[in-house]
């Protein structure tokens, strides 16, 4: 069912992309390649510093971080995202692509550990974590810098606890 849904989105993108592809227009002195950086926020990992290329319509997106505080208590991710941009010579556009990434998050959980305390033994983790290797499809729209992606993984190679969708929020300075 998830892969017909799938290829579903899949084929109804390609449709729309192809009529609406827009090269630049001719007598454009600027240069065709596009360069930005900036922050977001999402799920897993907290906050990402964001860093993109692109050449013409074809963009590639790549963010990542982390922290360690502690023992069990940090998490990490990178995401790339190679995407297709329709209407990218205006300030609103709509990216359509795929993603692959790695994020892991791991935080104490007390109650395993009052758990495992008032039972002499080690039965529960004394932490919580959840993990994520996948490869997703990816939409991604953009304001005037201000953007928002939602990836939807189609074939997960590690999974823990992970969930159904990742998503992000930011800001992207272009130069």
């Amino acid at each position: 069912m998830q892969r017909a849904l799938f290829k579903t989105i899949a084929i109804l993108a390609l449709a729309i992309c192809a009529p609406n592809a827009q090269p630049l227009p001719t007598g454009q002195t600027d240069s065709p390649w596009r360069l930005g950086a900036g922050v977001s926020a999402g799920k897993l990992t907290p906050v990402m510093l964001e860093a993109m290329a692109g050449y013409k319509a074809a963009t590639l997106h790549v963010g990542g971080f982390g922290i360690h505080q502690g023992p069990n208590e940090f998490w990490c991710g990178v995401r790339g995202t190679l995407t297709y941009a329709l209407f990218y010579t205006l300030p609103f556009s709509i990216e359509l692509g795929a993603s692959v990434g790695y994020e892991f998050a791991e935080a104490p959980n007390e109650i395993h550990k009052a758990m495992n305390k008032a039972n002499e033994a080690n039965y529960l983790y004394p932490y919580n974590y959840k993990e994520i290797l996948d490869l997703s499809a990816a939409i991604r729209i953009n304001l005037f810098g201000f953007f928002s992606q939602i990836s939807y993984p189609a074939l997960r190679f590690k999974d823990h606890d992970s969930p159904d969708y990742n998503w992000r929020v930011g800001y992207l300075v272009e130069f």
